[in-house]
Formats: C-alpha cells, structure tokens, sequence
C-alpha cells in the first residue's frame, strides 16, 4: 500500500506516522532554501529567486504558497504600484531553522565520517562478496 492510502489503524499504531508526514511537507530541497533565506528576516520573491540557485520562477512560487499553507511563511502585500511582496518566517519556522541548523552541524561534523564509512563498505563489497553470500545455501542450526 503506498504511503498515501496508509489506514487509519496503521497511523495510530506506529507513532513515526506523523513525524514523517510532516517532514514529507516541509523538508524539501527548495523548502528549506527557503526558510534558511527567509529566517534572516522579511525577503521578497526576487531576493529569494536570486539567493536560491537553481529554482525557477514557478518551483519557488509552488513552494512559497505550500510553506504559507503549512503555517511556516507569512506573505505580506503592500499597496505599492507595483506591488512589493515580502515572506516572512513564523515562529514555527523560526523554530524549524533552529533545527535545520542542528542538522547542518551534523552533517558538517560527520561527513568524513560517512566517506569513509561508505569506503570502507564499497571496497568491502567491490569483489563480489556480497554476490556470493547471497547465492551461498542458508544453514540451520539444529
């Protein structure tokens, strides 16, 4: 069954549900481009279509319009000709970007770590071992 049609019973029994349908919706890669642009202040489309490399024009509105649905932004309109548009960071998102910035840190702080990790399991595995593991006959102990 796919994620989306999980039933209801599943959902109360397994308390990840929640965690990760609310990651589903805010941990995208252009969400948190984003959030880490917007939670240094009030920012406008075109400082966040310049500060964000690689999202075009309708990605990024996509996005702004789900994080301000999802409680995370707050878009502000001042009657000017032309209309000035500013996103601003709630403090839900405030409080996210603490996070994000928890996970930043980890990541710097293990990356060597996870490169030789993956090293180490790649040259493990290179010759064919795991190959032939596969195919070797199961023992049972008696």
């Amino acid at each position: 069954m796919s994620r989306g049609h999980i039933d209801v019973t599943e959902q109360a029994e397994n308390p990840a549900c929640p965690v990760s349908e609310v990651l589903d919706r805010v941990a995208g890669k252009w969400a948190i481009g984003i959030l880490v642009a917007a939670a240094k202040g009030p920012v406008r489309f075109t400082e966040l279509e310049r500060t964000i490399e690689g999202i075009s024009r309708r990605m990024l509105t996509l996005n702004l319009r789900k994080l301000e649905r999802e409680g995370l932004l707050v878009r502000t309109v001042y009657p000017t000709v032309p209309p000035r548009v500013e996103y601003e960071c709630t403090e839900m998102a405030l409080e996210l970007h603490e996070t994000l910035l928890s996970l930043v840190g980890w990541a710097k702080r293990h990356s060597g770590d996870i490169a030789r990790a993956h090293a180490v399991y790649d040259a493990a595995h290179a010759d064919g071992q795991e190959e032939a593991a596969l195919t070797r006959p199961m023992r049972l102990s008696a």
